[in-house]
């Protein structure tokens, strides 16, 4: 099953929702940074996290995602977009701990608490939109959640979940967030309330074969979810050479003689999805003279 996100309405209208399978996209990250589980589970619920923001956007816009926690793992950084389209990496993939008091991956210690959550929107605008709220547990569920109370002023669940296999590959991965409007009675909430609080995990209901459709249907109650649209999710990077060959091109002539004669050749590495691009002395050289 290829991943997708939907977006839904549920209780006419007074409840807005979102739900991803984000397996493959977790499973493409983790192959190209080649992360151990605590780093998988970390980076996928960003991830996950990201691909349902990136669709409450409009047209273009795009967002960043930054997590400093001040733990191990070190920040975490993802981008994403309206099409579904998402990268990210965590500076330290190498990471392990045991597992925490519920025997399960111990990503608040990895990622830690001292420190902020950071989103950037870039709406097409002449200023982006910034928001920053500090970090509440470093699980990055409850976080997401304090942001969208705190920073965007939305009463918000966010559940994210990843599951690895014992070879470090992903089992199952996605999420979930539901957002209550301001016209929702207090019923309908305590309703929700009760409803996740007897919720499995995220992974455990995907593991389970269960669509985001049926994840939205098992949090808000069969019948009282309206699906509005569908989209792709997928791990995406628009990196390419010539893009970083415009790139070294701005750094002007000095610069460019400078790799010549030093090391006549230039390797260059994109964060987000570990590529390396490679640039001969002859390559420099044609770029030394669309300089400026």
């Amino acid at each position: 099953m290829n991943d997708y996100l939907v977006k839904a309405l549920a209780f006419d209208g007074k409840v807005r929702a979102y739900a991803v399978r984000s397996t493959e996209t977790v499973q493409e990250a983790q192959r190209r940074h080649q992360t151990w589980p605590i780093a998988s589970a970390a980076l996928g619920r960003t991830l996950s996290a990201g691909a349902m923001m990136g669709a409450m956007l409009k047209d273009d816009a795009k967002l960043t995602i930054k997590i400093e926690g001040g733990g191990p793992i070190g920040p975490i950084l993802v981008d994403s977009n309206t099409k579904g389209e998402v990268r990210g990496y965590v500076t330290n993939p190498h990471i392990h701990f045991e597992q925490n008091a519920q025997g399960k991956l111990n990503v608040g210690k990895a990622v830690g608490k001292d420190g902020t959550l950071t989103v950037v929107k870039d709406l097409g605008l002449k200023d982006f939109f910034s928001g920053q709220v500090p970090l509440v547990s470093g699980e990055l569920g409850e976080d997401f959640t304090y942001y969208f109370a705190s920073s965007e002023q939305v009463p918000t669940s966010v559940g994210v979940g990843v599951l690895v296999n014992p070879d470090n590959s992903i089992l199952a991965a996605g999420g979930f967030i539901i957002q209550l409007m301001p016209d929702i009675d207090d019923q309908t909430i305590t309703k929700i309330e009760e409803s996740l609080k007897k919720m499995p995990t995220v992974s455990s209901l995907i593991e389970k074969g269960l669509s985001p459709e049926e994840l939205l249907e098992e949090v808000l109650g069969e019948g009282n979810v309206k699906f509005l649209e569908t989209l792709p999710v997928s791990f995406t990077c628009k990196c390419s050479k010539e893009r970083f060959a415009v790139a070294i091109i701005g750094l002007g002539k000095h610069e460019i003689i400078e790799m010549i004669e030093e090391d006549g050749q230039a390797e260059v590495h994109c964060h987000f999805c570990n590529e390396y691009y490679q640039f001969s002395k002859e390559e420099l050289e044609e770029l030394h003279k669309q300089a400026q």
